[in-house]
Order: C-alpha cells, then structure tokens, then sequence
C-alpha cells in the first residue's frame, strides 16, 4: 500500500523532530541559565527558538522544495494548535498564573503579529518584501526582549534546571539541530505522499498532522512546566513560539521564496488565519480574568480545537461539502455566540472582583 511507507516516514519523522526539540531546549537552556536570564524570558526566547525548530526546519525544507502550501499551513496549524491544546492542556493540568508583562506586552504584540500576516497574505501570496518585515521584526522584538529581561527577574525564582558545563550545551544543541534538520525531512516527505495518496490537499494534512507533529516539543515543554508549578514557562513558550513561527519562519521562508514568493492557499486566508488571529484574541480576556487560566478555560480551548478538527475532516472528505457547510453553520450560530457570552462573563466577572479589592482597599 502506498500509504505505508508515508505512514512510517511521519511517525519517524515525529518521533525524530520530538528527540531533536528535546536536545535543542535541553541545551538552550542551559546556555541562557549560566547567563542569568529570567525564566519569563528564557520561554518567551530561547525555549521558543528551540520548540519552534522543528515547524522551521518542516517549512523551510518544504519551500525549498517548492511546498509552499505544505510551509504556510504547518506554522497556521502549529500556531492555532499551540494556543488551543497547548496552553489548554496546561491549564487543564494545573491553573496557569498569567504574568501582567504577558497582557502588557506579549499577547497584544501577537495578536498585531497575526494580524498583519493575515493582511500581508490576503493578496494569495508573502511576498519577499514582506519576509523582510517580519524578519525586522523578530530582531526588534528580540532587542526589546534582552533590554526589559532585567525588568522580569524574579528573586525566589527558582533555577533548579540541569546546570552543565558550556561545552555539553553546545554539544547538546548540535546533536539536536541534526536530528532537526533529519526529522524534518522525513516528516515532510511523508506528509506529502500521504497527501497524493489519500487525494487531499497538502494545505490539510500541514494544518492537522504536520501542525500536530512538529508541535509535540511545545505541547511536551508546557505541559512538563505547568505539572511542574513552572507557569512562566509554560505560558512564555506559547506565546514566544506562535510568534516566532510567524516572524521567523514565514519571515524566513518568504524570503528564501524570492520573487515569486510563498504562495497561500485561498482557503487558509479565509477560514484558518482569521481562526488563527481569533484564537490569538481570544486569550486576551482569558488572560485577564484575575491572572490565572482555570482548568475550565483550559477545557474550554481543547473544545474549540476538537470542533477545529472536525471542520477540517469534513473539508477533506470527498463529497462533504454540504455536510461542512452544515456544520460550520451550526458552529457559528450556536457555539460561538455561546463562546463570546463565556468570554464576556469572564471579562464582567474580573471587572467585578476588582471594583471589590478597591472597595476593601479603601476601608
């Protein structure tokens, strides 16, 4: 069957990105704990870089090869699967205390982030021009990080992580980045056979199984850091990652493009990026309902990620057009009104407990 070995190359590939992720943050952070750095800033930075590795070397390859589909819809999917499943399954573990720089600074960059990708894209393609930006961006953005990592140093923060030598981190780092660059590889080699041979788009299969597989890293990082009551971590690894896929990643293979730049398929502009920056939104007022993601919230995004799920099965089935349509129907007119009235209770509930605190403060 020709599905076996596709079937075989992604497992491996999986299995081989999650080795090379776990070698790569292992080491990373290792380097930035000798230097000193904020654990907020380490998962925001160096954790990010590190978990992200496995969507840049995925999409990277796949526009070397001509994939474009295959390279945009893997960093789409890994985003919006980050902040449904990740973040979700890490609140679901243990409540996640939110840092205010995250509500501050972070999440609204993001979101801005998102934003404009989406805006950039809706011509059909990212142009090189525009892979530059956000190039010029992540390096803005990581100057601001470095400059403000003395502002989140946290005095009872605990740096118990595995303390090596510079020699065995960088070692560490090597052997990641070349079980990296082999997983990566395999995984898109498989994706792509198994796309012709089960008569689907590569647009699907980078949203679903090559999103899923090369975002194991973060979903292993934050869901360890989160059972492990290290919420900075687990939060900053998220966020740092989502937009290190879109400033780095697009960015990067914008460019390598060149003039005919990274083309994007007509359904992801209209269905998966406005999906991606409603997520992306979506954690604002999640984020501020009294600084903690509740188990319930966490529920909440791995529920909206299932009903994801299933709309892109529907999409992939021959024939199902009618049957999608049904259901996105049935999705939009009684989930999300159910979602945004959840949302705004949070949000009136939060304005509420702090009229209370100012009210106990003044007597």
């Amino acid at each position: 069957m020709p599905t076996l070995p596709s079937s075989v190359e992604i497992i491996l590939g999986i299995l081989v990105l999650f080795g090379g992720g776990e070698l790569f943050v292992a080491g990373s952070v290792a380097l930035s704990l000798l230097l000193g750095i904020p654990q907020l800033v380490i998962g925001l930075t160096v954790v990010s870089l590190g978990t992200s590795a496995p969507e840049l070397f995925v999409s990277l390859i796949s526009t070397l090869q001509g994939d474009s589909d295959l390279a945009v819809s893997n960093v789409v999917g890994s985003n919006i699967f980050n902040i449904l499943v990740v973040l979700g399954a890490s609140a679901a573990i243990v409540p996640l205390r939110v840092k205010s720089r995250l509500v501050r600074r972070d999440v609204p960059l993001l979101l801005g982030i998102s934003m404009a990708v989406w805006g950039m894209a809706s011509g059909g393609r990212l142009t090189w021009q525009a892979g530059v930006a956000l190039l010029f961006a992540m390096v803005a953005n990581l100057v601001w990080e470095i400059r403000t990592a003395s502002e989140d140093s946290d005095d009872d923060e605990d740096n118990e992580a595995e303390r090596v030598t510079p020699l065995v981190a960088a070692l560490k780092l090597a052997a990641g980045l070349t079980l990296l660059v082999l997983g990566s590889q395999l995984l898109v080699r498989g994706a792509t056979t198994a796309a012709v041979a089960l008569g689907v788009s590569k647009t699907v299969i980078g949203l679903t199984i090559v999103a899923a597989g090369t975002s194991m890293p973060e979903l292993v990082t934050s869901v360890v850091a989160a059972y492990r009551g290290k919420a900075d971590l687990a939060i900053g690894n998220v966020v740092g990652s989502n937009l290190l896929n879109q400033v780095l990643i697009l960015g990067l293979c914008a460019v390598v493009s060149g003039g005919k730049g990274l083309a994007v398929d007509p359904v992801m502009i209209s269905r998966d990026l406005p999906i991606m920056v409603a997520s992306t939104l979506a954690c604002l007022p999640i984020f501020w309902t009294s600084g903690v993601i509740s188990r319930l919230e966490g529920w909440l995004l791995l529920g909206l990620y299932g009903l994801y799920l299933v709309e892109q099965v529907l999409a992939a089935i021959a024939g199902g057009e009618i049957v999608d349509n049904t259901y996105r129907f049935v999705v939009l007119v009684a989930v999300l009104p159910l979602l945004l009235v959840f949302l705004v209770w949070q949000v009136l509930r939060w304005k509420q407990q702090r009229k209370l605190l100012a009210v106990q403060g003044g007597d």
